[in-house]
């Protein structure tokens, strides 16, 4: 953004300076022809009143052509734009435009046309126009609130409902390249979701979103889309801007969005329609507090539980120990995991390491045997619509996460392909927990198993917390196929490392290329600290864009979070390798896996830490898989308590 004076002129940041009042004729010179006539009007309000699946309307050439195109040139030749990237979206943001009155008059002298344009759109004429049209009510005049945004390729905003604060309509203006009209296959567009009212266990309606959306709404220059923010209603996401494809015309102006959004306010105190009260009651209904809550009543998936008390219980008959590893368990996880990861020297380390660390991250942990027809099943899957395996599902509703998915099942017949045989026989075994169990030095009880797929250009988790108080250990077996999504580019440059110090290599090694940050394709997952401060800021309610987590520029081709260290092994050129967990920078990070092949993560998970799974480009080169555990752990202190009051 353009510099501000530094001192203060002793208003309110948010409340225009004073400035000669125009002319009805002279703001509506600055809107398009015949907007504001009667048989207008009444058009669009007819039609927003029959859109769907919530009210919104579409509005060509809504300002003057030769104002808008000045307002672009202005915007593109002196504002400055952030780029920003949390959970929920990745744009580039200029600062708030609602203060342009308190720029320097130097610097206000560069954007006459974008401060004629700002005063427009909240001129009492329009307001009162969006208002009749809308019937949403009357508008701030005081309360402005507006930012341009600009999304390149590969830039996107994933689905949420714009409820914050006194939030009553949400506005875009585009001002995409007047001669270069935007074309649908590029992406972009405002897309709206249906939402199906349902009763809750307390008898409560409530509107859950449907996980795919029902109208499109592709940008095009000065048009304008806006719509009634409604609570738990008004869902919508903006489209993926595209990448050039191979064979695809250059002539498309880089496919830049640029588009000025915001929001029309209620009425603040002292204003003709305030209502006292009103905000606050907004505020509870806000989506961004239900994604904290606890009201996952409708979610998909649910936590199926595996309860190993059955396998205990003939254990114990057996007179065997559930908890001992032996023969019996080593015979059958042979068959799946690279055998020296089941040797004792390894164990214990792996078991050392963690104590340490409270993570892991384990490369190669599939045999090879069994990988090689892993990868085979994968491959025939990946990138097509839909899997052709049965039991899979769509995770929901898409504002908190949208994702294919499917639950193990122990008592599933058919194990016939490799697939079904990780996550319904390998996996959900008790000689997996018992091995997880002596990896880990935790003692571990029932388990939830789940399959995922995060389909490209669709799917993600929005960041969630855990908040029970006990930890929970999670472990994420990475079974992606694909290459291009970070974790293998720094397994090349670590063989480039190992090239340049053997005998053979180059008097000049090759240096590794550094990542391009436009190549990050996302579809790495993140575990980061929670905010210690359940004081919300005060400027919240202003916020451009919905909240999100910070994502660090770092973080498409963290590893582990660390560096890599080998087991003791007998022969070192076939050691898997073992990530060691932990961050040296203090960037919110805590451990991060990036979509790979045949890696298994294990994580303990304390209270409050966040967990989500970034958005996975159109531009990656296929899908992210792979295979989570929720597992319960015991306290074995708290045991020990209980004991020792039963003996007393």
């Amino acid at each position: 953004m353009v510099k501000r004076k530094h001192e203060s002129n002793g208003t309110d940041a948010n409340v225009p300076v004073k400035k000669a009042a125009k002319s009805q004729a002279e703001v509506h010179a600055n809107f398009g022809d015949k907007l504001f006539d009667t048989d207008v009007v009444t058009k669009y309000r007819e039609d927003y009143a029959q859109s769907g699946p919530y009210l919104h309307t579409v509005v060509s050439g809504l300002i003057n052509d030769s104002l808008l195109r000045s307002v672009r040139r202005e915007i593109i030749d002196n504002v400055h734009f952030t780029p920003k990237e949390t959970d929920i979206y990745k744009i580039h943001q200029s600062g708030d435009l609602a203060n342009l009155s308190g720029l320097d008059p130097s610097a206000l002298k560069l954007l006459p046309s974008l401060l004629t344009l700002r005063d427009s759109l909240y001129s009492a004429e329009f307001r009162a126009w969006v208002s009749e049209v809308s019937g949403a009510g009357p508008l701030s005049g005081k309360k402005t609130d507006m930012a341009v945004n600009v999304y390149a390729p590969g830039c996107h905003l994933l689905c949420h409902d714009d409820v914050i604060g006194t939030r009553r309509v949400s506005y875009i203006l585009y001002l995409t390249d007047p001669d270069k009209p935007w074309q649908a296959n590029w992406g972009g567009a405002l897309r709206l979701y249906p939402t199906e009212e349902k009763t809750d266990s307390d008898g409560k309606k409530v509107r859950v979103p449907h996980y795919d959306f029902t109208k499109v709404i592709p940008p095009a220059w000065n048009q304008l889309s806006f719509f009634t923010v409604q609570p738990g209603q008004s869902f919508h996401d903006v489209e993926e801007v595209l990448k050039r494809k191979e064979g695809e015309s250059e002539d498309d102006g880089g496919r830049i969005r640029m588009a000025i959004s915001g929001w029309f306010h209620i009425p603040q105190e002292g204003e003709e329609g305030f209502e006292p009260g009103l905000e606050e009651k907004l505020a509870e209904r806000s989506s961004l507090q239900q994604l904290q809550s606890k009201n996952d009543e409708f979610d998909l998936p649910q936590e199926q539980w595996i309860d190993y008390d059955e396998d205990t219980n003939k254990a114990e008959d057996a007179e065997e120990e559930e908890v001992e590893f032996d023969e019996k368990d080593m015979d059958f996880l042979i068959q799946y995991m690279t055998p020296q990861y089941l040797t004792p020297d390894t164990v214990e380390e792996l078991s050392e390491l963690f104590a340490e660390e409270s993570s892991l991250q384990l490369a190669n942990f599939l045999s090879k045997k069994f990988s090689a027809r892993l990868r085979k099943d994968i491959e025939l899957h990946d990138g097509k619509t839909e899997p052709a395996t049965n039991g899979w599902a769509t995770a929901t509703p898409p504002h908190k996460h949208r994702y294919r998915f499917k639950h193990a099942d122990r008592a599933a017949a058919d194990t016939s392909s490799a697939y079904d045989e990780l996550l319904n026989k390998f996996l959900p075994s008790l000689a997996f927990r018992k091995w997880l169990s002596l990896a880990t030095g935790l003692t571990l009880a029932k388990s939830s198993i789940l399959a995922r797929r995060f389909r490209k250009s669709l799917d993600y988790t929005l960041a969630t917390g855990y908040n029970k108080p006990e930890a929970q250990l999670e472990y994420c077996l990475n079974v992606t196929p694909s290459k291009g999504w970070g974790a293998d580019e720094e397994e090349e440059e670590e063989e480039e490392v190992k090239e340049k110090n053997s005998k053979k290599a180059k008097a000049k090694a090759k240096e590794p290329a550094k990542e391009d940050e436009e190549d990050n394709v996302g579809g790495y997952e993140l575990y980061m600290a929670g905010d210690d401060d359940d004081e919300d800021d005060d400027d919240d309610d202003d916020a451009h864009s919905d909240h999100g987590v910070n994502i660090p520029p770092n973080a498409a081709s963290a590893t582990g979070a660390g560096n890599r260290r080998a087991a003791k092994h007998k022969k070192k050129a076939a050691d898997p390798a073992i990530y060691q967990a932990g961050n040296e920078e203090d960037d919110g990070i805590l451990f991060s896996n990036p979509a790979n092949w045949n890696t298994l993560s294990v994580v303990l998970r304390d209270r409050g830490v966040l967990r989500f799974v970034k958005y996975v480009s159109e531009s990656a080169k296929g899908d992210r898989w792979d295979v989570i555990g929720a597992v319960e752990v015991i306290d074995d202190d708290d045991e020990d308590d209980e004991e020792d009051g039963a003996d007393e």
